[in-house]
């Protein structure tokens, strides 16, 4: 996977604990379904906590497999890899 870090458009809706899940985003224009999400972790840098979902959608015909940051601090999400 390539790294990105591309700040997107995202549509999601958060459980009652307040977990985030990722519905569709936009990049470069582009909108993507979020078909599914395989796994979700969450790291710490440098005093910012992320949480990271490694996701599977249909772009362009094929499957592939990416990443999402959600920024917990700044509420921002990020195409990390894809």
């Amino acid at each position: 996977m390539k790294v990105i870090m591309a700040p997107i458009e995202m549509i999601a809706w958060f459980d009652i604990p307040g977990t985030p899940r990722p519905i569709r985003f936009r990049h470069d224009g582009n909108v993507v379904k979020v078909e599914m999400i395989k796994r979700i972790s969450e790291e710490k840098l440098a005093g910012n906590r992320t949480k990271i979902y490694e996701c599977q959608s249909e772009i362009h015909g094929q499957m592939r497999v990416f990443e999402l940051k959600y920024e917990l601090n700044t509420c921002k999400w990020f195409l990390w890899k894809i």
